[in-house]
């Protein structure tokens, strides 16, 4: 059953990219898989689709932002990005599950931009915590109830 949601993954460092396939495939999504280089994807899943960008700073991020709207789920881990989807009406994700909503990415854009100050003066060192298999069954579930919710508010506007 085809559907009318997409999902734009900001592939280039994205580790849930199989269980996007897995869930896509499901449902019957559209994927765009967003790079600045060439990575594999499911011969077998017609659906699934990679656009390789320039590797200008920020043009996979361009890319999606220009697209991303009310029928879109957005995966990504770059605050930034978010931001600007969920004020286009998208539904951003990020790969440990955190949803991006409007009344959360602004102070997850406040945290970022403290913590890279921070870095850049030499107060923090490290980066975020390993990847687990928490994050990625938090993930999948968060996926899911976004495309559940998404189709639902799709039909009841259409």
């Amino acid at each position: 059953m085809p559907s009318d949601l997409t999902v734009y993954v900001d592939a280039d460092a994205c580790p849930v990219k199989a269980e996007v396939y897995r869930v896509a495939e499901r449902y019957g999504l559209k994927v765009y898989l967003v790079a600045n280089d060439i990575m594999s994807v499911p011969r077998d899943q017609p659906n699934v689709e990679l656009v390789v960008v320039s590797d200008r700073f920020d043009a996979a991020d361009d890319w999606i932002a220009e697209r991303a709207g009310p029928a879109a789920i957005v995966v990504t881990n770059d605050v930034p990005l978010a931001s600007r989807c969920v004020k286009a009406g998208a539904y951003a994700l990020a790969p440990n599950g955190r949803v991006f909503s409007p009344d959360s990415v602004g102070m997850s854009l406040a945290v970022r931009n403290l913590m890279q100050d921070l870095r850049a003066s030499g107060e923090v060192t490290g980066g975020p915590p390993p990847f687990s298999k928490k994050d990625r069954s938090a993930f999948l579930s968060a996926l899911d109830l976004a495309v559940t919710r998404l189709r639902r508010q799709i039909r009841t506007q259409g």
